[in-house]
C-alpha cells in the first residue's frame, strides 16, 4: 500500500472480526515500527503483545473494575488535564457524538454509552491486544518519541491488511493490564492498542472523524 494512502485511510476501528492475524505479520508490522525516528536513537519504546488467555485475564479483571468503579483518572497519571478548552473540547464532542449518533446512542443515555465504553475493554472483540509503555524516568521528548512508533505500527499494519484502534481507555484501569503482561516497575503505560481485521457489517467502522482545515492549524513563515 502507498504510503499516503495509508495515511488517509487509517482510521480507528471498533469491530473487529475474530480471524487470527498470523505472528508472523506481527513480527513483521514490529520490525517495520523498529524503524520509526526518536530522539538521539533513544527508542524509548516497550511493546507488549497479547493474545488468548493473558488477553482475556486483562479483559475480565478490567471489567471488573469497571463494574465496582475502582479505576482511577486520567488526571491521576497526569495524561489528560482535569479541564479541557472549548477547541479541545468540542472536538472531543463531535467524535463522540459522531460515533453515538451512528450506533442509536441518544446524548444522555449513560448505560448506552456506558455499555460502549466496556467495549474497549473487549478489545473492540480484536483478537491481539498490543500495550505499549516508556520507562518512567522519561520526559515529554521520549514521550513524543513514542507517538511516533505508535503511529508507524498502525501504518504497518495496513500495509498486511490489517487495522487497529489506538485506546487510551486503558490508562484508568492499567494495574491488571501490567500485572497480566508482567511489566516490570519503573515503566509507564502509553496506550492500548487493538489489532485485527475489521468486521465490514459493523456501522462504527463507517465512521471518519474530522480533520481541522490547514488553515486552523498550519503557520507559515517567511513565504512571499
Amino acid at each position: 500500500m502507498d504510503v499516503l494512502d495509508a495515511i488517509r485511510t487509517r482510521k480507528s476501528i471498533r469491530a473487529f472480526t475474530s480471524d487470527p492475524v498470523p505472528k508472523d505479520s506481527i513480527d513483521a508490522i514490529l520490525k517495520a515500527a523498529q524503524r520509526s525516528p526518536s530522539g538521539t536513537n533513544t527508542q524509548p519504546w516497550h511493546t507488549y503483545v497479547c493474545t488468548g488467555a493473558v488477553k482475556q485475564a486483562i479483559t475480565d479483571d478490567v471489567l471488573e473494575m469497571v463494574k465496582s468503579g475502582s479505576g482511577q483518572t486520567y488526571d491521576h497519571y497526569d495524561y489528560y488535564p482535569p479541564v479541557w478548552n472549548d477547541t479541545h473540547r468540542d472536538r472531543r464532542r463531535g467524535v463522540g457524538w459522531s460515533l453515538y449518533g451512528l450506533l442509536g446512542i441518544e446524548k444522555g443515555d449513560r448505560e448506552a454509552s456506558g455499555r460502549q465504553g466496556a467495549r474497549n475493554y473487549l478489545f473492540f472483540d480484536a483478537p491481539v491486544g498490543i500495550f505499549i509503555t516508556v520507562d518512567s524516568y522519561l520526559a515529554r521528548g521520549n514521550w513524543a518519541d513514542v507517538g511516533m512508533y505508535i503511529q508507524t505500527v498502525m501504518l504497518a499494519a495496513k500495509g498486511f491488511g490489517l487495522e487497529t484502534c489506538p485506546q487510551a481507555a486503558w490508562i484508568p484501569y492499567q494495574e491488571p493490564v501490567l500485572r497480566h503482561l508482567g511489566v516490570p516497575d519503573g515503566e509507564d503505560l502509553v496506550t492500548g492498542m487493538c489489532l485485527g481485521y475489521p468486521d465490514p457489517t459493523a456501522i462504527e467502522n463507517t465512521l471518519v472523524s474530522d480533520r481541522e482545515d490547514l488553515a486552523n492549524v498550519v503557520h507559515y513563515c517567511g513565504f512571499g
